[in-house]
């Protein structure tokens, strides 16, 4: 927005305290390089547009405001004469991107000394080339500084996770060694049944009966029904009185693997017709080693494809092999978080979802929301340990107006109200030492406020203690590295 140029006079601005220092021929030269302007109440600039201006207010009153969500917050307001705003990091040049970081108004008449950033950019270099080195050394400094911080939350994460995941991949692994060298066992018991069968002098319509009777008891594995204690308990006994009635050995044994496979007294009954009686003990262990394998597959098949699961929840949850900025669905990346966290999480806190799987999909980073779950998690999980560690965890989502509220409640103990306000701040941590570093919040703050432009606020009280995340639905993809937010 353009105001109402006026006269500059030196003697004018020289009074300000960010020029009081200056000489009069530096004065002179701002004066003939700048300009005053008057601005009527409204906008002056707007965050996100390119950076072409330095302000100093010389009288009036400034709002200074930041887009979080669709909302402006107001971050600051003066009366203050000499304070300035606009392209303050000139200085650095095309090393930064050149824009408003903030919106700036006027609420009533009010003069501005205003210089064009390339030439407030040169006056610097020239007028004061050692504060320049000094602020851009601070400048990027404390880029590198957050930049490794936020490096070093992720390795704190990635341990306690990959702790997790060892746990959690280690047992279906362990299972499916066990089930691997109890059936290479059963087979071989297997072949030996079928050979001493193979020994009768049985016709081939016999043998050929027993093959398809083997091949439907293995159907009837795979579609075997669940059952409750009570009636698999029934069903054992009753299968233990048809085999102790047929001289079966061991029919106390037999009968819960039969159960579990689905077979029953009147399918056993079938068998019996199909053999002479002197090898129904041969065939019944024959067709017992045959359903045990089949258990023993599907055992190692489950167990296979729950490590198959989680090495796809660990890609989905690192995104390696994925672009850093895309539209995702935020409830691939809750569900990938929470199978990482399920061994720290642990079976006395129960976790509820409560998604609405109609949100739509939204722009992000998706490996940085995932950080955000795990840091917001990882707190609620502390905080019901700390009184106990049972309760309940409830991660929520919703459509809230234009945005998208990812929200986790937990029913610990609640953030005391006289910490509230500083539970964002950087190394602010209630954890003790060497349990936290106080900047997962602070870390989560910026990925979220700073990176999509949502907004992330708590709500507690003792038992209920609710982290909300809103995202905006639609969005431009930020040009700022992923390094350089955090």
């Amino acid at each position: 927005m353009s105001g109402q140029l006026m006269p500059c006079s030196p003697r004018e601005i020289g009074a300000l305290f960010l020029f009081e220092k200056l000489s009069a021929e530096q004065l002179g030269q701002l004066c003939a390089a700048g300009r005053v302007e008057r601005f009527e109440p409204g906008p002056v600039y707007t965050e996100g547009d390119p950076a072409t201006c330095f302000y100093v207010m010389i009288e009036g009153t400034v709002v200074l405001s930041r887009r979080v969500g669709g909302d402006d917050v107001e971050v600051s307001r003066t009366s203050q004469s000499g304070v300035y705003a606009g392209s303050m990091q000139a200085y650095l040049g095309d090393r930064v991107r050149q824009v408003y970081n903030n919106s700036m108004r006027v609420t009533e008449p009010s003069r501005f000394f205003v210089l064009p950033a390339e030439t407030f950019s040169a006056f610097m270099q020239e007028w004061f080339p050692m504060a320049v080195h000094l602020l851009e050394g601070l400048f990027f400094g404390s880029k590198n500084t957050q930049r490794a911080i936020g490096q070093r939350e992720r390795l704190l994460a990635l341990g306690s996770l990959s702790a997790g995941l060892t746990h959690e991949l280690n047992n279906p692994a362990a299972a499916a060694v066990r089930a691997t060298a109890t059936l290479r066992e059963r087979v071989g018991k297997m072949r030996h049944k079928l050979a001493i069968i193979a020994q009768g002098s049985y016709s081939p319509e016999v043998m050929a009966n027993l093959i398809d009777i083997q091949e439907r008891t293995a159907e009837r594995v795979a579609k075997a029904p669940a059952l409750s204690p009570l009636e698999a308990s029934d069903r054992e006994d009753v299968l233990t009185d048809w085999l102790d009635d047929h001289d079966i050995p061991d029919g106390w044994r037999i009968a819960p693997t039969f159960v579990q496979a689905g077979l029953d007294a009147d399918w056993l009954d079938q068998v019996a017709a199909a053999v002479d009686e002197r090898i129904l003990p041969s065939a019944i262990g024959w067709l017992n080693y045959t359903v045990e394998t089949e258990l023993l597959m599907d055992e190692i098949n489950d167990s296979t494809n729950r490590i198959s699961h989680l090495v796809d929840a660990a890609k989905q949850y690192s995104q390696l092999d994925r672009a850093p900025y895309q539209v995702v669905d935020v409830h691939e990346l809750l569900d990938s978080t929470l199978l990482m966290l399920s061994g720290k999480i642990g079976q006395k806190i129960k976790v509820v979802k409560e998604y609405d799987r109609t949100v739509p999909k939204v722009p992000a980073y998706p490996a940085e929301l995932n950080q955000v779950w795990t840091n917001l998690i990882d707190n609620a999980v502390h905080a019901m340990n700390s009184t106990g560690g049972e309760g309940s965890l409830t991660v929520r989502t919703a459509l809230d107006h234009d945005r998208l509220l990812v929200e986790f409640r937990d029913t610990g103990p609640g953030v005391p109200r006289e910490i509230r306000n500083r539970i964002f701040d950087p190394f602010f941590t209630t954890k003790p030492v060497g349990e936290g570093t106080g900047l997962g919040l602070d870390i989560s703050w910026r990925i979220v406020v700073t990176k999509h432009h949502g907004s992330l606020q708590v709500e507690s009280e003792p038992g209920d203690t609710r982290f909300q995340v809103l995202l905006p639905l639609t969005a431009s993809e930020p040009e700022e590295t992923p390094e350089e937010s955090v």
